[in-house]
């Protein structure tokens, strides 16, 4: 396949910042860049990729607390997520004070994202999904081409997103993981933001909280 990827754990929440290339073109974009930028930028240089972008799935400190700093450094703008998001990306200087994060100042991305658009990363396309729940303005990015999708919080191996937070939501998490996700092929290989890589085919027959099963 044409897009690859590498995963850079980052934060002391262990978030699965991604980094996703175009083979052909060597340009790539960071998805999540929560922290640890020095990390971060480390795997560019060893994979010999050229950052274009950096895309968010949501907006919590741990996947987006260094993502301005880090596209200021690098001279590239910041797509995603949903614009509802707009409810967490204002509070991450509080969201880091809480969780003894770095300082990190709010955020507005230069591209707000909706269902149906498409996101670049070379010459590869990836689809945007919105997918409310754990956040109401969460989206996870999807190529068809690599059978690749990066969830953010929403699917887990084993598990879903929490829905316990301010503006989260249990049914609007349920509907997007089996309404949108689940129609994806079940070979699908599946980036959750944290934890193990899964394939939506192992979620959709074994997952306690979302199996085909438990919905007969």
């Amino acid at each position: 396949m044409a897009l690859k990827f590498q995963i850079v754990p980052v934060t002391p929440f262990q978030q699965n910042c991604s980094i996703l290339w175009c083979d052909a073109t060597r340009r790539a974009a960071v998805v999540d860049a929560g922290g640890d930028i020095a990390r971060i930028e480390t795997v560019v240089e060893q994979l010999g990729v050229s950052v274009e972008k950096l895309l968010l799935t949501h907006g919590h400190i741990d996947h987006a607390g260094a993502a301005a700093a880090l596209a200021a450094k690098l001279g590239v703008k910041i797509e995603g997520p949903q614009k509802a998001e707009t409810f967490w990306l204002d509070q991450l200087p509080q969201q880091g004070s809480m969780f003894g994060f770095p300082a990190s100042a709010p955020l507005t991305p230069d591209r707000w994202l909706e269902e149906g658009d498409t996101v670049s990363v070379g010459d590869e396309t990836l689809a945007v999904i919105h997918c409310p729940g754990h956040t109401p303005g969460h989206v996870v990015f999807y190529s068809e081409s690599a059978g690749l999708l990066v969830a953010g919080d929403v699917l887990f191996a084993g598990s879903i997103g929490r829905t316990d937070f301010p503006m989260g939501n249990h049914d609007d998490l349920i509907a997007a993981i089996r309404g949108k996700l689940f129609k994806l092929p079940d070979a699908t290989v599946v980036i959750p933001g944290h934890g193990p890589n899964t394939t939506i085919g192992v979620e959709r027959a074994s997952n306690p909280f979302v199996a085909d099963a438990r919905y007969r």
